[in-house]
């Protein structure tokens, strides 16, 4: 494990990985608990138009991926607050819509493009110094909203009638609410890529729930989970040259998996003592 930090790229990639199980544990928290895991799932694919842009017109594709993830963030509000129309049909659209857009947009992009499946799957080992920089202001960022409006955060999470009741304004914290879902997929594409996004949203949440139901324990559990998964997935992709976006996914399946068999064993040795 020492030799792999003699490496600048590793140093990167792990820095990458605590950054990424901060975003995972605070803002996968919320949409776990909101019930919002294809939303976020609608938005990473969405977000995938953004990207073909860049590459057209010659700008950063995580620029791109978070203008659009933004813009899909916003559209699905309105959706949810406005618009006469179930919601999971909204989300498939947008999320074809945007993997479309984004093909199309790379299809007319003079060159080619071999990086595009590293913004599909991930690749943690490709992080620079300036994407450690723009995922710190990321984290920064969400954690100063969520610190300050956790309270609001929490009654709308749980119980919209009595946010409503109490004044909060509801519509602009479900905005904001899925914004910062939006600017955590940007972030966890760098890593796991749009397509297994929705695993690091919602497996270290899940997790945490087995062993508390205080949601800022959850976070906190979520966050250390997540940076767990990320760190032994880089390693052991490291190691047996596997892709590192798709290890750290099924490292975090596995033990979910094993945490599911876990709780069913303790339920059912409850039951027989009873």
């Amino acid at each position: 494990m020492v030799d792999l930090l003699n490496y600048e790229f590793m140093r990167n990639a792990l820095a990458a990985g605590i950054l990424i199980g901060i975003s995972c544990g605070v803002v996968g928290s919320f949409v776990v608990v909101n019930r919002a895991v294809f939303l976020a799932g609608g938005i990473a694919h969405a977000a995938y138009g953004g990207i073909g842009l860049a590459f057209l017109c010659g700008f950063s594709p995580f620029l791109g991926a978070t203008l659009f993830a933004l813009f899909s963030s916003t559209l699905l509000g309105v959706a949810i607050q406005r618009w006469d129309q179930r919601l999971d049909t909204v989300i498939g659209v947008l999320w074809a819509t945007g993997m479309a857009l984004g093909t199309i947009l790379i299809d007319l992009s003079p060159g080619y493009h071999k990086d595009v499946m590293s913004y599909l799957f991930g690749s943690i080992l490709a992080v620079s110094r300036p994407d450690l920089y723009f995922m710190l202001a990321l984290d920064i960022l969400i954690l100063t909203i969520i610190g300050t409006y956790y309270k609001e955060f929490l009654a709308i999470s749980f119980d919209t009638e009595f946010a409503m009741t109490v004044g909060l304004p509801v519509k602009l914290f479900q905005f904001l609410f899925l914004w910062l879902v939006g600017l955590a997929v940007v972030m966890m594409i760098r890593v796991v890529g749009l397509i297994l996004v929705i695993a690091l949203f919602s497996i270290p949440p899940n997790i945490a729930e087995t062993f508390t139901s205080s949601l800022k324990t959850i976070i906190i559990y979520g966050s250390f989970f997540a940076i767990v998964f990320c760190t032994l997935g880089l390693v052991i992709s490291y190691y047996f040259n596997l892709s590192s976006g798709a290890t750290i996914v099924m490292i975090a399946a596995i033990t979910y998996l094993v945490f599911l068999s876990l709780k069913d064993l303790a339920y059912k040795s409850r039951q027989i003592q009873q």
